[in-house]
């Protein structure tokens, strides 16, 4: 069963159920390129919300690159699942060669998505963080910790779809956690869409610039929090 024709779908309905969340001011939203970033447009837009990325990196088991088994993140950030470490029998050593491999695409794609544009500041806001799906949950838990170190305001996880064994693992380490569906058992994030295309760079550079232009456009009533 799909639930959402496309990333850009999914991002709008999760932008209507975000605006009946009591937010504690004006929230930043924070998209994990490239997938999340089509979501995280429509996030902002529904909130009238600046938008920009928290580049976030997977690391894929050795024999698998899909099966997330950790993730790195701005600030020097590493997390390990390591129930699956342990049932596929690695260890974090083992796992080096990737972490420098991903450590360089973080690199790479810093440079590409932000250019010369400072990084957001995001201490003592409200910071919405937002991917097209959780499967695992470690993807999602760097950027967490990575955005906990700036001393932001509150951090809400927001994602259409997720698997129902890494919720608790999110709400352990975030402050709320919003999704729309928890279907089990979960076939990976992209069982869940009709159209689940690879991003590009050029399509994320194209929805941050978009999004930067329409900055202006009028905040949508809301609830608020003091």
């Amino acid at each position: 069963m799909k639930i959402f024709r496309d990333r850009s779908d999914a991002g709008r309905q999760l932008g209507e159920q975000l605006r009946r969340q009591p937010l504690k001011g004006r929230p930043i939203v924070l998209g994990l390129p490239r997938g999340g970033v089509p979501v995280a447009y429509e996030v902002a837009a529904a909130l009238g919300a600046p938008l920009d990325v928290l580049i976030v990196r997977k690391l894929g088991a050795p024999f698998n690159p899909e099966l997330a088994v950790g993730a790195i993140a701005y600030g020097g950030i590493v997390v390990y699942n390591e129930d699956l470490l342990d049932m596929l029998h690695l260890t974090a050593d083992s796992m080096q060669t990737i972490r420098v491999a991903e450590q360089e695409e973080l690199a790479r794609r810093e440079r590409v998505y932000r250019g010369e544009r400072p990084p957001p500041e995001i201490g003592g806001k409200s910071v919405i963080l937002v991917d097209d799906g959780v499967a695992t949950g470690a993807t999602m838990e760097a950027a967490v910790r990575a955005t906990r170190g700036l001393a932001p305001r509150e951090i809400i996880v927001a994602v259409p779809t997720s698997a129902r064994d890494s919720l608790a693992r999110l709400e352990a380490v975030a402050d709320r956690v919003v999704v729309i569906e928890t279907p089990e058992p979960y076939f990976g994030v992209g069982a869940w869409y009709e159209d689940f295309s690879q991003l590009t760079d050029d399509e994320v550079l194209g929805y941050l610039e978009r999004s930067r232009r329409e900055e202006k456009r009028s905040t949508p009533a809301r609830a608020v929090a003091p």
